[in-house]
């Protein structure tokens, strides 16, 4: 397990109950409406809470951009990651933590931070995970995806059963941890890609841990990093070596 002691001291941070990642890879653009939405949302609740933009070697101003949102009220932090991926950033940020819950959301803003009033009350009742889900029941796509994400989607479903067959969507980039068991999974985990989310899902659910989805007003946003061609099939046969590591 991460310990506070076991952490650089560039990268600690004060304690809080809920802290929040968000990797970004040259997200200038739109990293400051998802951090000013997300930080908007944080200071309106009653629990303590910061945002940690990881920064996965961006080219452009990405890390800038949490400089103009930090306050006292919402601390929002900055921090580097060299291993490319975005698995590799999430980890980074996750094993970085000392908060009670931690998860991450996507620079995209896909899902709504609002989402996270459903997410905090399962969680302090002792969920180990609770994530968004795009195909459960009450969930509706605002944007819909193109066709063809539609079907790399349906086949990357299909395969993540192999070792999750009791979740329906492990790939919105919407999660939140219990942050203890989240920081143990998460420093054993290989995958530095998409399928980063399969491999933490599939040792929570190991280790005995209770994962739990709720619905989503969820909408596809332009400029993703993934690239179905360059990204989709890595990310299935790290889901096969997955299935295959129990």
């Amino acid at each position: 397990m991460h310990t506070r002691e076991g952490i650089p001291p560039c990268l600690r941070r004060p304690p809080v109950e809920l802290e929040i990642v968000i990797p970004a890879v040259n997200e200038e653009r739109r990293l400051p409406r998802t951090i000013g939405t997300t930080v908007d949302y944080l200071r309106e609740q009653v629990w303590s809470s910061a945002v940690v933009v990881v920064d996965n070697n961006s080219v452009d101003c990405t890390n800038d951009v949490p400089d103009r949102f930090d306050s006292p009220l919402t601390r929002v932090h900055v921090i580097g990651c060299s291993e490319r991926g975005k698995g590799a950033a999430v980890r980074r940020g996750i094993v970085t933590s000392t908060a009670r819950f931690v998860g991450f959301l996507d620079a995209d803003n896909a899902t709504p931070v609002e989402t996270l009033g459903k997410v905090l009350p399962l969680l302090q009742d002792g969920c180990a995970a609770v994530i968004a889900s795009r195909h459960v029941d009450g969930s509706r796509f605002e944007v819909e995806e193109s066709a063809m994400r539609r079907c790399g989607g349906w086949m990357f479903r299909r395969l993540t059963r192999l070792t999750l067959p009791d979740i329906a969507d492990t790939q919105c980039g919407f999660k939140f941890f219990d942050g203890r068991l989240a920081r143990e999974a998460a420093a054993t985990c290989r995958v530095d890609g998409f399928a980063f989310d399969v491999e933490l899902l599939a040792r929570i659910v190991r280790a005995g841990g209770t994962v739990v989805e709720v619905p989503v007003a969820w909408t596809d946003m332009p400029g993703s990093t993934f690239s179905a061609r360059r990204d989709g099939l890595r990310s299935m046969a790290d889901v096969l070596r997955i299935s295959l590591s129990r």
